[in-house]
Order: structure tokens, then C-alpha cells, then sequence
């Protein structure tokens, strides 16, 4: 792999946080590789196939869930990295790795988290993902944790950028293995962060219209869409607008993979590290003003049609009310957690915390299934 000065080199990682015997070889695979693959065996990143992307734990099998989804924003930011010169390895577990903190339900259940935990701290996804890569997941016998490299926490700690008041669950990470999180990350993370901004953009489209919540004609009213259409209809005059509709995503995300490439080149010039990258002081990887403000109006539209639609709306909230009330027969009671999961203290947060990292992990399937058995029936709406 020829890297560029700017990129992640596995040779000049600053390690992992506990020492592992050089004797244990497994392949010859580097730092980053292995971390890849970590993330890939293990039981948090095997439960995103049945937690929540947009819809809750939807009829039809053609919907993304947060397995598909990490995978696709893997592939892109791939091919990303690949023609910038980084390392495509550190991309890929950082782009498979992103999702792995969410709880059931998505964001609604994050949302339901934060405010059942608010006595200790909250929740938030992205440090629960930092949580359970260093605490909660422990299939190796000398450490907790997966004990991934510096360069994977740091990338999925601050890859939306510096995280100036980390929550209690990224502080407690953070003090044990200091991951700099005033600085920008690298350019690795960038890439993973808005790879995920292009796959959800696109594939949400692919998503809404199977779920017949817009229409093309809809769609079009959004100027880059409309102008992904034209494109897609000038080089297919003949062809039935339904076999076009793949067309015309994959027509999108090229248009945003070649803007972000084009601006992210022009934004790097002089930079000759990895530690410039950090001390730049803004991103670096970024897309033009012009695609940025036509990507604004795509999300406006996604949320309006979408996110907030009134059949996706009352699924959620529904999804909410069941982990609210699931939480709450745990607090109550915590004696009815799995063994493994009590606190070993009656100190409340302590309790709470518990709880939320037991919940957080549940797939939404199992999510609702455990509701009935302590609470009673979950009566979630049909289709989302």
C-alpha cells in the first residue's frame, strides 16, 4: 500500500493500551488490519443486522438495518481512501465500526436512553461505542476490551471533529488511554464520517421510495437529485423509470465521491503528516460550498418526508415508550438484569449504568421481547 505523507502508517501507530505478546501471530496482518478485523468478529458489530437504520425492525428484507448500512458506508469510504492515498484499512474499521454503540431503535432510543440516564451522566451513541470497545466486549483473556489501536479509538471518538465536553463515558475512556481530543482526528476519520453522511443520504432515498413514503416526482424537487435525473435519463432515454431508480443513487453518490475527493485535494495541499492534519484546525475532508449547501436540501427533504413522517414518527415513538418502560422494570428491579450485567455497587449511577449498557446492547428484536416478558404487550404499529 503506497501511502501519502498525510495518511495513517501502521508503522508509526502509538500502539494499543495494553501490551499483547508478539508471540501470538495470527496472519500477517498490521495494526489497523487487525483491527479491522476485531471489529468484524465481534458480538456488537454481528447485532447491528437486526437494530434500527431508519425503520424499526421492518417487514420487508429489503430495508437497510445498521449491519448494511456500516458496510456500505465501508465501501465508500474505501474507495475514498484509496484515491486520496490513506489507509484503507484504518478507513474501513473506523467506517464499520461507527454504528456499533447505537442502542435499539436508533436514535429514538438513544433518545429514551438520555433521559433515563440523566442522574448518571446521559447517553450518547458515539461514547457507547468507545465504551464498548475498551470495556464492555471481552473475548480475549489478559484485557478488557478488544484493546484496538490508538489511531481506531481516536478516529471513532472525534470523527464528527474535537469533542470539547466529552460525556462520562468517553471522559472514563479518555483517562484511561488520552486520546487528544481537542485536535482533529485524522484523515482516515474524516473520510469515514462523511462516507456515512453519503451512504445514508442515498440509500435513505432507495429506502423511501420502497417504502412508498415520496414519489420520484417528489424526489425531484430537490435540486441535486434533479440534476442526478437528468443525468441518469440522458444516458438511458428508453429505459423505465423503476429499473432507473438504482441508477440514479449510485448516479448521486458518484456525484458526492467526486466533490468531496476534488475539494478535500484542494484542501490538503501542504500538508505533509499526519500531526498537520491534527493541528489544522479544521477539516480537511470536506465537500465544495456549493455540494455541501445541495446536500443540506437533500437531508431537509429526507427529514420532512421521512425521518418525521407520520407512520415512521408513530413507530418511534412507540419504539421509545418500549425502551422508556423497559429501562424503568430494570431500575425498579435490578436484580432482574442477567448476573453478569449487576453493578457490583448500590452506589445509583452505578445501577443506572448497568442498565443502559445492558439495554444499549440489545438488538431491537430482543428489545421488544423482553418488554413483553416484564412489562407487557409492545403493540408496535405494522410495515416500519
Amino acid at each position: 500500500m503506497n501511502l501519502a505523507p498525510y495518511a495513517s502508517d501502521p508503522a508509526r501507530s502509538r500502539g494499543r493500551l495494553h501490551a499483547e505478546e508478539a508471540r501470538v501471530t495470527r496472519g500477517p496482518r498490521d495494526v489497523f488490519q487487525r483491527d479491522r478485523d476485531r471489529i468484524i468478529h465481534s458480538v456488537p458489530f454481528r447485532r447491528l443486522r437486526h437494530k434500527t437504520q431508519v425503520f424499526v425492525a421492518p417487514d420487508g428484507d429489503h430495508f437497510r438495518v445498521r449491519l448494511t448500512h456500516s458496510l456500505e458506508v465501508a465501501q465508500i469510504g474505501r474507495t475514498i481512501a484509496r484515491v486520496l492515498g490513506l489507509n484503507e484499512d484504518l478507513t474501513e474499521a473506523l467506517c464499520l465500526a461507527h454504528d456499533i454503540g447505537h442502542p435499539p431503535f436508533g436514535h429514538a432510543g438513544e433518545d429514551a436512553l438520555q433521559a433515563a440516564m440523566v442522574e448518571a451522566g446521559g447517553f450518547d451513541h458515539n461514547a457507547n461505542t468507545i465504551r464498548l470497545l475498551t470495556r464492555l466486549e471481552c473475548p480475549y483473556p489478559d484485557f478488557s476490551g478488544l484493546n484496538l489501536s490508538w489511531e481506531t479509538l481516536e478516529g471513532l471518538a472525534k470523527h464528527n471533529g474535537p469533542v470539547a465536553a466529552p460525556t462520562w463515558a468517553l471522559a472514563d475512556a479518555d483517562r484511561a488511554f488520552p486520546l487528544d481530543l481537542e485536535t482533529w482526528p485524522s484523515l482516515e476519520a474524516q473520510v469515514a464520517a462523511l462516507s456515512d453522511d453519503i451512504a445514508y443520504d442515498n440509500h435513505d432515498v432507495d429506502d423511501g421510495l420502497r417504502a412508498g413514503l415520496f414519489t420520484l416526482r417528489d424526489l425531484l424537487e430537490v435540486p441535486l437529485v434533479a440534476r442526478g435525473w437528468e443525468a441518469v435519463r440522458a444516458r438511458h432515454p428508453d429505459c423505465d423509470e423503476k429499473r432507473l431508480l438504482p441508477e440514479l443513487v449510485r448516479e448521486q453518490i458518484g456525484i458526492m465521491v467526486n466533490d468531496l475527493i476534488g475539494e478535500t485535494r484542494r484542501r490538503i495541499g501542504g500538508i505533509a503528516s499526519v500531526e498537520a492534519v491534527r493541528a489544522a484546525g479544521r477539516p480537511l475532508v470536506a465537500f465544495s460550498e456549493s455540494l455541501r449547501a445541495e446536500e443540506r436540501q437533500l437531508k431537509r427533504f429526507l427529514y420532512a418526508r421521512m425521518y418525521d413522517a407520520p407512520e415512521v414518527r408513530a413507530v418511534k415513538e412507540r419504539a421509545q415508550r418500549v425502551l422508556a418502560g423497559l429501562f424503568a422494570a430494570y431500575r425498579a428491579d435490578p436484580r432482574r438484569l442477567p448476573a453478569e450485567w449487576r453493578p457490583a455497587s448500590d452506589d445509583r449511577p452505578a445501577i443506572l449504568r448497568a442498565i443502559g449498557d445492558f439495554v444499549a446492547g440489545m438488538t431491537d428484536r430482543y428489545a421488544i421481547r423482553r418488554y413483553e416478558e416484564l412489562v407487557g404487550p409492545a403493540e408496535l404499529p405494522e410495515g416500519f
